[in-house]
C-alpha cells in the first residue's frame, strides 16, 4: 500500500460530513467539523478533520487547508483543555496504515490525558454510549462558546 493512497470518498468521514453517518458534533464550520470519536482512547476524545479537503493524510493536502484545519485543531484543543480541565492533551496525527491510520480521510485526534487512567487502544474497544459521549460533548461545547 502507498503512503498516501487514492481519496476514497466512501470513507467514514465523508459519510459523516454529508451527513449519512450520524455523529455528535462540536463544532462547524464551512472548512472544519469536529466531532466525538465512537471508540474513544480517553473521556473526551474527539477528532477534527476539514471538510472540502480531500486529503487522506499530512502529505496530501493544500498548506493552506492544513492552516484552517490546524487553527480548527487548536481550538478544539482549547475547548477540551477548559470544558474538561484534563491533567494533559494529546494531539495525533496518523500517516499510513502502518502508522495506525484507520480512516483514509486527513483528521487529528484530541485525546485527553488524566493522571492515573490508562488510555484505550487506537481505534479499538467497544463503542462508547452515545448519551456519555454527548455529556462529555456538552462541556466542550459551553466551553468553545465562551472563548
Amino acid at each position: 500500500m502507498s503512503l498516501t493512497p487514492a481519496y476514497d470518498a466512501e470513507n467514514i468521514f465523508a459519510k459523516i460530513i454529508r451527513g449519512e453517518i450520524p455523529s455528535v458534533k462540536l463544532y462547524e464550520t464551512d472548512d472544519i467539523l469536529a466531532f466525538m470519536d465512537v471508540f474513544p482512547q480517553s473521556d473526551g476524545h474527539c477528532l477534527v478533520i476539514h471538510k472540502r479537503a480531500t486529503a487522506t493524510d499530512l502529505f496530501d493536502i493544500d498548506r493552506e487547508m492544513l492552516a484552517s484545519l490546524m487553527a480548527g485543531v487548536q481550538k478544539i484543543a482549547g475547548g477540551v483543555k477548559d470544558g474538561l480541565k484534563p491533567d494533559g492533551i494529546r494531539i495525533v496525527q496518523f500517516n499510513g496504515a502502518p502508522a495506525g491510520q484507520t480512516v483514509f480521510h486527513l483528521h487529528f485526534h484530541i485525546i485527553p490525558v488524566y493522571e492515573g487512567r490508562a488510555l484505550g487502544a487506537h481505534a479499538g474497544g467497544t463503542p462508547a454510549e452515545a448519551s456519555a459521549l454527548e455529556e462529555l460533548a456538552d462541556k466542550i461545547r459551553s466551553a468553545l462558546l465562551k472563548a
